[in-house]
């Protein structure tokens, strides 16, 4: 069974949990079920020392007083923007409560992160969550039962796979919304990771990060299909600000695990890897502009670009974007998405192999975990 311990209370008293996930040696993930928020996750690095590749905090009281800034939880009912929190569905208009400028953002005041989930079973590398949303939370139509597994199918994959149902059509988008720095945890920038993103096109947004409607070929700065250090062209990324727009994902899902590459993520210190896999259209990189110098985990300070975050999901604002996908939730259908983070460490910079999956539009790695000669 996963090791579980008491890690604070929700402000009404509740208990808040901390389950402990491991397989091997090589991957330990800790979440709690306040928010179904990843707390840590530590794997060696090139020389074999265990170390944290995450934002965030030991203990919940950052969460539920609110001071973070999604560090590892689920964002939800809808992730990234709905614009000025309104929406119609099947004739009917809603509207959802405004916490971004004249935007929603991640679900509201009171999303998903700011839940407690029940947990309906665990062991030593799974833990199941479920949360009902009920009907007008936060505006949204519905009655709403979310699942999201985590689990450690191999020593060195961290799989998250979300479900869930309705009784009344409602719009729904779900994501991780997890800062990494493979080097130590947020102590350093990540603008020396080195990144590749298997996208063609990138969606432009508007002064409030709402979707402008148009699918751009990727250029310039946003051209992040060759890997090269975060930091590269980060100064010419909206207006200097950086990364936080979402990429459209290359080409079909695998047949072997039907997922498709999103990303990979070299940190020449350490020699940590990541690579990103999912079956959403779409992934957000964001590169914590916002991040103000609050104190981290160890007492240094997370500032500006000291996390990444690749939250794969559909399109912001897709509710109100005809030509996007459809995110309305049906009665009698089921809500499903897959997302799994593979790791490792080497002393060099693992390289791209070439797969016979290509997408249409360009190259691309199939699964891509063979993107990596490991």
């Amino acid at each position: 069974m996963a090791a579980v311990s008491q890690v604070g209370s929700t402000a009404s008293g509740q208990p808040i949990s901390q389950y402990t996930l491991s397989h091997g040696s090589n991957l330990t993930v800790r979440i709690m079920d306040f928010g179904a928020t990843i707390l840590s996750v530590h794997v060696p690095d090139a020389k074999g020392a265990m170390g944290e590749l995450t934002l965030g905090y030991d203990d919940a009281a950052e969460y539920v007083a609110g001071r973070t800034p999604y560090f590892g939880t689920v964002a939800g009912r809808v992730a990234n923007r709905i614009s000025k929190g309104s929406f119609s569905v099947d004739g009917k208009s809603y509207a959802v409560a405004v916490n971004n400028g004249p935007n929603s953002l991640h679900g509201g005041l009171v999303g998903f992160d700011k839940c407690l989930w029940t947990c309906e079973a665990h062991s030593a590398t799974s833990l199941t969550l479920l949360l009902h949303s009920a009907d007008g939370d936060e505006g949204y139509p519905g009655n709403l039962d979310v699942k999201v597994t985590y689990s450690l199918p191999t020593p060195t994959e961290l799989r998250i796979e979300y479900s869930a149902t309705t009784d009344a059509p409602t719009p729904i988008n779900l994501t991780n919304h997890s800062y990494w720095n493979l080097r130590d945890g947020g102590e350093t920038d990540v603008l020396d990771h080195e990144i590749e993103l298997a996208a063609d096109f990138y969606v432009p947004v508007d002064e409030t990060s709402i979707p402008t409607g148009e699918i751009r070929a990727v250029s310039g700065a946003m051209d992040l299909r060759t890997r090269g250090r975060i930091g590269r062209a980060i100064t010419e990324a909206d207006n200097g600000m950086g990364y936080d727009h979402t990429w459209v994902m290359r080409g079909g899902l695998s047949s072997q695990d039907g997922l498709r590459a999103v990303s990979r993520v070299y940190d020449p210190v350490s020699g940590r890897w990541m690579v990103v896999r999912s079956d959403q259209p779409g992934v957000q990189f964001y590169t914590g502009n916002y991040l103000t110098g609050a104190s981290g985990r160890t007492g240094g300070k997370y500032s500006r670009n000291h996390g990444f975050c690749l939250e794969t999901q559909k399109f912001p604002d897709a509710i109100n974007v005809t030509h996007f996908q459809d995110i309305v939730l049906r009665p009698g259908q089921s809500y499903r998405h897959v997302t799994v983070h593979e790791f490792g460490a080497a002393a060099a910079a693992p390289e791209a192999a070439e797969s016979e999956e290509s997408g249409a539009g360009g190259r691309s790695c199939g699964p891509f975990s063979s993107c990596f000669n490991v």
